[in-house]
């Protein structure tokens, strides 16, 4: 924890994370980005072009923050491969987000790891400073009308907690634009 802890002081400060309890009782940790609507951003995709966040209004959107240096990041995305192969005619859109200070490694590994949906590269770190990310993985599902409804600091897409979110988000239809 101590080397992701001073991996992400490329950051700035150390975000403070506020815990919640989202759907049937999963933990959920954010910055209180929860109930705000989500920031949008360009960046580029390791393979193609630009992609902008609010494209993807009136679709669940999930953002994976990963970097090639995190160990259970490539499981979280095979694992989120999966969801999105699943309910991707649903509507879920997922982005993953890379945290690397390299673009050029972090562009090989995302070659490395294609899957489904687009690998995005931050080089910067603006995105990753907009959701206060201070652990990797780092999930964010976001609602219909770009709300962001749960925050996941863990690898366990597969958990029945992120299916019973995302399920929840499809069928909201209260939510879409």
């Amino acid at each position: 924890m101590l080397g992701l802890a001073l991996a992400l002081m490329g950051f700035g400060a150390m975000p403070t994370a506020v815990t919640a309890v989202g759907l049937n009782g999963a933990s959920v940790v954010g910055p209180g980005l929860i109930g705000q609507r989500a920031p949008d951003f360009v960046l580029p995709a390791a393979q193609g072009s630009n992609v902008r966040l609010s494209e993807y209004r009136g679709q669940v959107v999930i953002i994976s923050f990963w970097s090639s240096r995190c160990s259970v990041c490539a499981t979280q995305l095979t694992l989120l491969d999966r969801l999105y192969s699943t309910y991707r005619s649903s509507g879920l859109v997922v982005l993953a987000v890379s945290v690397d200070d390299d673009p050029l490694h972090a562009g090989q590994y995302a070659r490395a790891h294609a899957g489904g949906f687009p690998l995005l590269l931050d080089a910067a770190k603006s995105v990753s400073r907009a959701y206060a990310i201070d652990r990797l993985p780092s999930t964010v599902l976001i609602d219909r009308s770009g709300i962001v409804r749960y925050w996941h600091g863990d690898d366990r897409a597969d958990d029945g907690s992120y299916i019973a979110q995302i399920r929840a988000l499809l069928d909201d239809a209260v939510a879409a634009p």
